[in-house]
């Protein structure tokens, strides 16, 4: 089995204590679904910087700055798309990039 990121792009923010227990019971079910596939949970990410290949660094991030990631275990790309598609953040409008890892260990 392989290992996949995802990296979670946009979403809104919740914003009354309800809205927030709900985004975060949605996260725990979806996690739950995923059970041993998940590797690492991940986090959400604050501030970002964008370093160019001429040093200089964008504030922000970029045109599509990274929201928070997780790694999980999958069969395949599509297996893990297809596992990304359950992600909370969909509903709240953002969009989930899963990127195969490569393996350079010993």
């Amino acid at each position: 089995m392989a290992k996949y990121l995802l990296v979670y792009h946009g979403g809104s923010m919740a914003e009354s204590e309800e809205e927030q227990a709900a985004t975060m019971e949605a996260w725990g079910k979806w996690f739950g679904t995923l059970g041993a596939s998940v590797v690492d949970g991940g986090n959400p990410t604050g501030e970002s910087v964008t370093v160019s290949s001429d040093g200089k660094a964008q504030p922000g991030g970029g045109a599509n700055p990274a929201s928070g990631y997780s790694l999980i275990d999958a069969d395949s790309i599509e297996d893990a798309a297809a596992k990304a598609r359950g992600c909370p953040i969909l509903a709240g409008g953002g969009s989930v990039e899963v990127c195969a890892t490569i393996d350079v260990g010993p």
